[in-house]
């Protein structure tokens, strides 16, 4: 049985309650949008696959209700109740949303003859059942176009819900996405995959018990759909400038191209005849991320701050509502420009203030835990830490800027974690000592100094039950005080995996979609990082890979260690030849390698066929459960 949850200690509470003195409760504007233009909810909304599993259950937050318990951070509650808001909603007159379906949500713009989705979510079946919520209230309307406006996984993994590859391929429903789109979508989910899923498991806490004292929200929305049909079908349009104009359906539309945002790949979409302008995951009710805990390449907060000065430039004069990805919309010129130029000055000021600082020798962490927002933006709720947070944002500046070492010599070449803990804990006194000395500092409420130090003993003790159980309980007391939804969960699912064992990836988005959408050369990296190094020394081979249909020619090169590849005219015979379509190519990555399978996904082989079962031989797949607070 799972070990039961603690209650916060005085500590946490006279944390909790200081804040719900300091901030702006009384403020109820946002619950007032969040509830704006509701047309029907999908009541029970739990979603499922096929065969019964649950994929979503967004009835399982019905507990944020009232004031907020000690075990949750007040701001947090707040943004929880918000964001577990779910239904069909009217964004403006042929503009609507479906939210509390899934981590993000989905738009529907209604055309001439049928209605465009924007964003799908992240699996098919949330996305199917919010289709089916919209049709129930505004008509069985055909889906005539997709939109997918940056490249993260939330906002195309469900495109199968809605409509299918044949009908894209025929040309009756234009896929939109911004340039490079398919490259980043694909490339994130495969080549750090694995890893990222394993963390995005703490982040979202998909996986935990929900309540009070366990996971209650995300802060960008609850968490993510889990064991669903992740899909992918490629854009047929691309945006690549800012200006451009496209009309699907009668719909007309302008984008704002702003790459490098939130994404590598993002733009903003302006719907003149609606005077609604979508900010995809640039503006919305929160500090967005700069680096997610998930993990990512760091994010511009410099060009972050100037797209939104220019949104205001292309399209405040004429706005009527803005609305996003994630969250509820805000209504009223004069509120929206407000709401992007704070936006704005919230990214604006955390990268510049983080350089003055570095400037003056001042370290990441130093600066994260000195720096303070002005007071227009400390009590802005939008600008409030739920998903990023200054404290890791400002880490995250000083990182794309000076890279991880703090310029200290003493932190060059630290030993690793186990050795770190093992030194730690001799030069301590023993574990035993460490944990007697660290329950002081937890009974003073000093969680921060109790996670470092009996981490080191957990690090080089692992089986030390005394110390296991005080890690725990010391996460546990953190995650309650955490405003950040992202946060709460790492903490509470660190907390999870010491007391009753790992819980798994909950959702893994290297589905077969995402790999059937990999370039060749994209395939031969993600192939290459799998490959073991020292296996590989003293392997040698050579496969050519024979494209029919674009007629592109590959020569792979396995030799010390490495698996390299070139389009360049190669002399000689290669030991081996597979010989297929770009389409069938990926089936290298998810099938076997004898001659009946290959046949059978549409790849001749000529040659030395053990050549492909010596590659296959030295890869070495990441470990999707990988251990993240024990050794």
């Amino acid at each position: 049985m799972p070990t039961q949850p603690k209650p916060a200690t005085p500590t946490i509470a006279a944390q909790q309650q200081a804040l719900r003195e300091s901030l702006p409760f009384h403020d109820t504007q946002d619950f007032e949008d969040a509830r704006r233009g509701l047309l029907g909810r999908r009541e029970p909304n739990r979603i499922t696959t096929a065969d019964g599993a649950t994929v979503w259950d967004n009835d399982t937050y019905a507990f944020l209700t009232g004031d907020a318990p000690d075990s949750v951070n007040p701001s947090l509650w707040r943004q929880s109740q918000l964001v577990a808001e779910q239904g069909l909603f009217e964004v403006v007159e042929g503009i609507y949303q479906v939210r509390g379906f899934d981590l993000s949500n989905v738009t529907f713009i209604e055309g001439d003859t049928g209605v465009i989705v924007l964003d799908p979510l992240i699996t098919a079946e949330t996305a199917a059942a919010a289709l089916e919520l919209y049709r129930e209230h505004r008509g069985d309307r055909p889906v005539t176009g997709i939109i997918y406006t940056h490249s993260h996984v939330d906002h195309f993994g469900g495109v199968k819900g809605v409509t299918t590859a044949e009908d894209v391929a025929s040309g009756r429903v234009p896929v939109i996405a911004p340039e490079a789109f398919t490259e980043h979508a694909v490339a994130e989910n495969v080549y750090a995959g694995t890893a990222m899923a394993r963390r995005a498991g703490y982040m979202y806490g998909a996986a935990l018990a929900r309540g009070p004292q366990g996971q209650v929200g995300a802060g960008l929305g609850q968490t993510t759909s889990t064991g669903g049909a992740v899909t992918l079908i490629g854009p047929t349009i691309s945006v690549s400038t800012t200006g451009q104009t496209e009309t699907v359906d009668g719909v007309r539309m302008t984008f704002q191209m702003a790459p490098g945002t939130e994404a590598p790949s993002e733009m903003l979409i302006y719907f003149p005849d609606h005077h609604a302008l979508c900010t995809a995951e640039d503006a919305t009710h929160t500090l967005h991320n700069l680096l997610t805990l998930r993990g990512a390449v760091v994010r511009d907060p410099h060009i972050w701050a100037y797209y939104l000065t220019e949104t205001i430039d292309l399209f405040g004069a004429d706005l009527d509502v803005v609305f996003a990805s994630h969250h509820w919309p805000t209504w009223g010129r004069e509120r929206a420009v407000e709401y992007l130029g704070l936006q704005r000055d919230l990214y604006a000021y955390l990268h510049d203030q983080t350089l003055r600082l570095l400037n003056k020798g001042w370290t990441g962490s130093e600066i994260a835990e000195h720096l303070q927002l002005p007071p227009a933006l400390e009590n802005s709720w939008h600008a409030r830490g739920y998903y990023g947070s200054v404290s890791h944002n400002i880490k995250a500046i000083y990182q794309r800027y000076m890279g991880w070492y703090d310029g200290n010599p003493a932190h060059l070449w630290q030993h690793p974690p186990v050795e770190q803990g093992k030194r730690y804990v001799e030069f301590m006194g023993g574990a035993d000592a460490v944990v007697e000395k660290a329950r002081a500092s937890f009974d003073a409420g000093d969680f921060r100094w109790v996670a470092e130090v009996v981490s080191h003993v957990v690090f080089a003790e692992p089986d030390h039950a005394a110390a296991r159980e005080l890690l725990a309980d010391t996460f546990e007391q953190l995650g309650y005080g955490s405003e950040n939804g992202t946060w709460r969960s790492v903490y509470l699912s660190g907390a999870t995996e010491l007391r009753d064992g790992g819980f798994g990836t909950p959702t893994a988005t290297a589905s077969a979609d995402i790999v059937a959408n990999l370039s060749p050369t994209m395939l031969f990296d993600a192939i290459a990082i799998q490959v073991n190094g020292p296996e590989a020394w003293d392997e040698k081979l050579t496969i050519d890979v024979v494209l029919t249909d674009s007629g592109d020619r590959y020569r792979l090169r396995l030799a010390n260690g490495v698996l390299t590849y070139s389009a360049s005219a190669q002399q000689g015979d290669a030991d081996l030849t597979l010989t297929t379509t770009t389409g069938s190519l990926p089936a290298l990555a998810l099938g076997g390698v004898d001659p009946a399978e290959l046949s059978d996904a549409g790849i001749q082989a000529d040659g030395d066929l053990t050549a492909l079962a010596r590659l296959v031989a030295v890869l070495d797949p990441g470990d999707p459960d990988f251990a993240i607070v024990t050794p």
